[in-house]
């Protein structure tokens, strides 16, 4: 475990449970920790990982305009979003996973489907969609393994928290969606 690896854990716990609470201020704490992952995982030659962290980047400042000082309010979305969105995600991690494999990338078939299903589960925060924790669930499962696998333990530890943490946000985004019924 590095001094890098131990930040970023600390920014990044910091930022996942303050987005289950849904104040507008955990976006600037997964910038950073963002910022501090991208770093590591490109040492550890993690790729898809490394670009992912500045997509969350961006996300982090799409997200801080988009839920407004007041914060999230959750809803959940039509059947036919979800459809389209388990399409994507299937798709574009298979047409994913071969580049993957020609750069190198150290774990390409998880790093594919977890760098798909991050993007669509961020861009789900953004729009506060409740859709988003369950899909966390089955990527942050996904990377439990890949980190524990590439001997990042605290990384991989951090990730089977934000298991738990995606659980318990599943369960609060769910009971605030009720509020926010889309028509």
């Amino acid at each position: 475990m590095s001094i890098l690896e131990f930040f970023a854990f600390i920014t990044s716990l910091t930022g996942v449970i303050l987005g289950v609470l849904g104040p507008r201020i955990t976006w600037p704490w997964w910038g950073v920790s963002s910022l501090l992952y991208a770093i590591l995982f490109f040492q550890s030659q993690y790729y898809a990982s490394a670009s992912l962290q500045f997509i969350f980047i961006a996300g982090g400042i799409w997200g801080w305009f988009g839920w407004g000082p007041k914060g999230v309010k959750p809803r959940k979305s039509h059947t036919k979003e979800r459809i389209s969105l388990v399409a994507i995600l299937i798709v574009s991690s298979l047409a994913i996973w071969p580049l993957l494999i020609n750069i190198g990338a150290t774990s390409s078939a998880i790093e594919s489907f977890g760098f798909v299903g991050s993007v669509i589960a961020q861009l789900l925060m953004i729009w506060q969609r409740y859709e988003a924790w369950p899909l966390w669930v089955i990527v942050d499962l996904a990377y439990t393994y890949q980190y524990f696998k590439g001997e990042l333990y605290l990384t991989g530890f951090l990730y089977l928290i934000f298991t738990g943490i995606a659980i318990w946000g599943w369960v609060r985004w769910r009971q605030e969606s009720e509020k926010f019924k889309i028509d």
